[in-house]
């Protein structure tokens, strides 16, 4: 949320105001739009894999205006090294303005070199040579970059300048150009005044660059960032050479007070992995895959984690990330679900708490039921919101003009429509829930054999309670909606939710169940044994062995949709290939392109003949996130929005076709243009391609996952927590020697037995121990191997600075 932000000159003084999230200025998300107010309240979560390197996450506040131009309010900019302080708080940040200097990013690679030249009359003067290589990554000014640089050698009493070309329609510049400047005059230019002119300092001169966008307009060029290097630099050698990054002009600092923009509350949760090779992780990762085999399951690597760990949360998404890319995670839940329920002593309060296995399951459920979820909620949920019927029932909140019947008939009817989605929807259930089910309700009928229902309450408590319920009530968290509800349909999503809830627990006394009259004489509607038996037959369908074929009644799924621009694939002879925005549709079957949302498709392409996916070079057309979809006899170059959705699009439709008899295994990163390949230069249209394709994805669409990836933020979560796991073997220690009462400290952890417990926590503290001197090691030698000036640390790298101050002050033991 927003708040205090600048109130608008007019009457009104409110604004309609949007964020945008960015990496450096690439924008990768936006908010939906509050309008009027100037404390406004977004509520929105954003989940992104990053995919390229980036100096600052920042956020954009726009105010839309009257005549849809959206004025930028102002910013905040994270540096990617400070992501790690913000971690998973929230923080109140300034908003502070925007201008050229704050937009600064990019980097230059330039030369210089002194050298000695005897001139006609036989004097020695020197000449320095400036050579500018190139920049990248400069900022993009109103959707363009039209880059030049100027380099001025300045002194106490000079200033001379000189100018490189224009590259048109870049942000990564070629320039190579080289410019050269006299640095100590020759005795001829003393004639001037009479008396012996003093030879210039070198030391007191320096070499300034800066960047500035060519604008089309008589407003002047727009400042892109400078760079000031003193030639001190060039008095250990004749010449030098180093990336730098550009810095904004020092005259930037002049701001208006700060506080006069107001603020913006975020959370942030960064994190960054440095995976090994797969070798490295598998002592550790064997140790944790045997978890569902050890005897008791509390003694395994994975319920470990779950204890030492400060939000059970924390542990289970690895963990349950990990079990499923192996194929190990139903007899995983299964064994600590078993293990929890012989805990419970009351069949009413089955699998309520935050215990690890039901984070667990909500995490299996979350990663291996979207699918199931979206196909069964959407349309209902999509109706919902656009039909926009009023479902006021509480008396006290009713609108003048509302009637009580009406809207508790409106909200029957959805509350139908919603039920019978789910409970018709059986047959879609995903395999791997199922089967999690069928323990589940075992193991909760073994252990309270005197209940008849306790089988179903078992399964209906996260079915019902932790799968649907959550995501009738905040559909945007998941993707159900793009954003966050207004505050009717939200309302009349709650009561729904509720009700529901209500009809899949099949608690006895309906109506007692709740604490608002309106809700309990709402609910006599569904006093009925209908509802009560559509949710033992769906539960007895979800959570029964061998169900039947899934397949048969295989529906096409929509996985992806969205607004791209394509550029004409020449189906046609003749007719210019041109760049249109068209509607992308994916799903299971087919990829294709429409006009707009909801129109009949303009071309389709069947999932079976998509042979490759991979970027497209932007060379190609001078077009940043492009990518292509490689056809039998052509391709299709499309760009999307930003970095993001690239990867998104990407990923998803390497993986739908990763299963395809005719999958290419080289192709062409670049364009064919003017008759040849821009890539490899072979003049045939038909040639094979020239690199070789990268998606060598797992072949099983539901997950992508990386084993080595999970393994690793385990270690780091053992490592972080390393000093409980000390003090759960001392706990294991006292337990096994003395039998009393528990000491205080001891009595968090679940020991049941404590010899195989410390066993186990042996091994992980020793496979821990291995991985963190690798990663020490790692550390070492790529430090003793990075340059500072190189491109991948340019000068003016904070973090490389950080980084080098660290590892000048550990000593080589503590890293």
């Amino acid at each position: 949320e927003a708040k205090n932000l600048p109130s608008y000159p007019g009457p009104s003084k409110m604004r309609d105001c949007y964020c945008t999230v960015n990496l450096d200025q690439e924008e990768v998300f936006r908010t939906k739009i509050v309008e009027k107010s100037l404390c406004p309240f977004y509520g929105e979560d954003f989940y992104c894999e990053i995919p390229r390197s980036f100096r600052h996450l920042s956020f954009y506040i726009f105010d839309r205006d009257v005549f849809r131009r959206d004025s930028i309010i102002g910013k905040v900019a994270i540096q990617k090294e400070d992501l790690q302080k913000y971690h998973n708080r929230d923080t109140w940040f300034q908003l502070q303005h925007v201008d050229a200097d704050s937009e600064v990013q990019g980097k230059v690679h330039l030369e210089l070199r002194l050298s000695e030249v005897i001139t006609d009359t036989g004097v020695v003067c020197h000449k320095l040579a400036t050579r500018i290589v190139e920049c990248q990554g400069l900022p993009i000014v109103n959707g363009q970059c039209d880059p030049y640089a100027t380099v001025t050698l300045a002194g106490p009493f000079r200033s001379e300048a000189k100018k490189t070309k224009v590259k048109r329609k870049t942000n990564n510049p070629q320039f190579d150009e080289v410019f050269y400047f006299e640095v100590t005059r020759p005795c001829s230019y003393s004639k001037k005044s009479h008396f012996d002119f003093e030879e210039e300092d070198v030391d007191k001169l320096e070499i300034r660059v800066d960047l500035w966008n060519a604008s089309n307009l008589k407003f002047g060029d727009e400042f892109l960032g400078e760079l000031r290097i003193p030639l001190k630099v060039l008095r250990q050698s004749s010449s030098y050479e180093a990336w730098y990054f550009l810095q904004p002009r020092d005259n930037g600092s002049k701001s208006l007070k700060p506080d006069d923009l107001g603020s913006l509350r975020l959370n942030v949760v960064y994190t960054e992995d440095h995976v090994f090779s797969s070798d490295y992780y598998s002592p550790l990762r064997d140790l944790l895959l045997k978890s569902a085999d050890v005897e008791p399951v509390s003694a395994s690597a994975a319920h470990i984690l779950g204890e030492v760990c400060r939000e059970k949360q924390e542990a289970a998404v690895p963990l349950v990330r990990l079990f499923l890319h192996y194929g190990r995670v139903v007899p995983f839940i299964s064994a600590i679900a078993s293990a929890e329920v012989k805990r419970t002593q009351d069949p009413n309060t089955i699998f309520r708490g935050n215990s690890l296995a039901s984070k667990c399951i909500d995490e299996t459920m979350k990663l291996a039921g979207m699918h199931y979820l979206h196909v069964t909620l959407k349309p209902a949920i999509e109706e919902i919101c656009q039909s926009h019927k009023p479902c006021e029932i509480d008396p006290v909140k009713l609108k003048d003009g509302e009637n009580l019947e009406n809207n508790m008939e409106n909200l029957r009817q959805y509350v139908d429509r919603v039920f019978h989605a789910i409970t018709e929807s059986g047959v879609s259930c995903p395999t791997v829930m199922c089967d999690i089910f069928f323990s589940l309700r075992e193991a909760a009928a073994k252990r309270f054999q005197d209940d008849p229902d306790v089988r179903y309450t078992a399964v209906s408590s996260f079915i019902f309670l932790r799968f649907f319920a959550p995501a009738i009530l905040s559909p945007n968290l998941f993707q159900l909606t793009p954003h966050h509800t207004d505050p009717q349909t939200s309302r009349t999503l709650t009561l729904i939710s509720k009700t529901v809830q209500t009809l899949g627990s099949l608690s006895k006394s309906k109506s007692a169940s709740f604490k608002e009259s309106y809700m309990a004489t709402f609910y006599e509607f569904f006093n009925e044994q209908k509802y009560a038996d559509a949710v033992k037959n769906f539960l007895d369908l979800i959570s029964s062995s061998g169900r039947r074929d899934p397949k048969s009644v295989e529906q096409p799924i929509m996985l992806k949709e969205g607004f791209m621009i394509k550029r004409a694939q020449g189906r046609k002879r003749f007719g210019m290939k041109n760049f249109k925005k068209r509607w992308f549709r994916l799903t299971n079957h087919e990829f294709t392109y429409h006009k707009s949302k909801g129109d009949q498709p303009l071309y389709s392409i069947p999932i079976e003949n998509i042979l490759a996916v991979e970027k497209l070079e932007e060379e190609s057309f001078k077009m940043k996130n492009m990518f292509q979809v490689i056809q039998p006899e052509r391709a299709l170059y499309i760009q999307a929005n930003n970095c993001v959705e690239a990867k998104d699009w990407i990923d998803i439709l390497t993986k739908v076709s990763q299963c395809n008899q005719k999958r290419l295994t080289v192709y062409h990163p670049s364009a064919y243009l003017s008759g040849h390949w821009l890539c490899c230069r072979a003049p045939s249209d038909s040639a094979p391609g020239c690199s070789p394709c990268t998606g060598g994805l797992p072949a099983n669409i539901q997950l992508d996952i990386d084993g080595d990836r999970e393994t690793e933020r385990i270690y780091s979560l053992f490592n972080l927590y390393m000093s409980k796991l000390e003090k759960m073997q001392e706990a294991c220690g006292s337990k096994s020697v003395y039998d009393g009462p528990e000491q205080e400290e001891y009595s968090t952890f679940v020991i049941d037995d404590p010899q195989e417990t410390y066993k186990t926590l042996k091994q992980v503290i020793a496979g821990v121990g291995a991985l963190e001197q690798e990663h020490a090691q790692y550390k070492r030698d790529k430090f003793k191997k990075t340059k500072y000036g190189s491109q991948e640390h340019p000068i003016g790298d904070k973090s490389f600075q950080n980084y080098i101050r660290q590892q000048s002050e550990t000593s080589t033991h503590s890293i």
